[in-house]
């Protein structure tokens, strides 16, 4: 896998530090049982309001089931569909709208979600895997295909496998592969006693 670790102000964990959204994917390599499991198993771990865990994963093997493969696989922008068609597996992130408990509202679902889909992101470095999830899918088409509650949120397409050659890919797409990762800077993220005081780091 093409290593790009973070560039940061100050040491962060390593496995922090090396977690990116790579493109380049090895179509021929399926992702195994066992790994799978695990990244499923990093997302069931994740903290969550009440312990509720309000996330929900579809997965869809390209391996074992390639026309479920191909219907998720559908629901995407067709911008992502251009590598997508290489990962070996789709999981779809949704976030279950009330609390188990009690059936309120929960407000906290899809922050959740989102932390349990990180948490399967870092599972994923830590197996060599890539993890690369996308917003740019249809969800209604995901919901009207899939079954899914319409009172759901759906989150967030996520592309799983192996690392593959990055010239496996189009010129444009190589070319972000590649280029250095960026990210706004700490005061610009984080303010100090009051909104837009940036945090000083002294």
């Amino acid at each position: 896998m093409l290593e790009k670790p973070a560039t940061t102000s100050t040491p962060i964990a390593e496995l922090l530090a090396r977690r990116w959204s790579p493109r380049a994917i090895d179509p021929g390599q399926p992702v195994s049982r066992e790994q799978l499991l695990a990244l499923l198993e990093a997302a069931r771990w994740a903290p969550s309001c009440f312990g509720d865990q309000p996330w929900r994963y579809l997965v869809w093997d390209r391996f074992r089931d390639a026309e479920a493969w191909q219907q998720a696989f559908a629901c995407l922008a067709e911008g992502n569909q251009i590598w997508v068609k290489n990962a070996p597996i789709l999981l779809l992130s949704v976030a279950a709208p009330h609390f188990g408990h009690n059936q309120k509202p929960n407000r906290w679902a899809q922050y959740d979600t989102g932390a349990a889909s990180e948490n399967l992101c870092l599972q994923a470095t830590t197996l060599g895997l890539v993890a690369h999830q996308m917003g740019g899918f249809d969800a209604d088409q995901a919901k009207a295909t899939f079954n899914i509650p319409t009172d759901h949120a759906c989150m967030a397409m996520i592309a799983v496998g192996h690392p593959g050659p990055v010239d496996g890919l189009p010129e444009m797409l190589r070319e972000k592969e590649q280029a250095p990762r960026e990210r706004k800077s700490l005061a610009q993220i984080a303010f100090e006693g009051r909104w837009e005081q940036g945090f000083q780091q002294e």
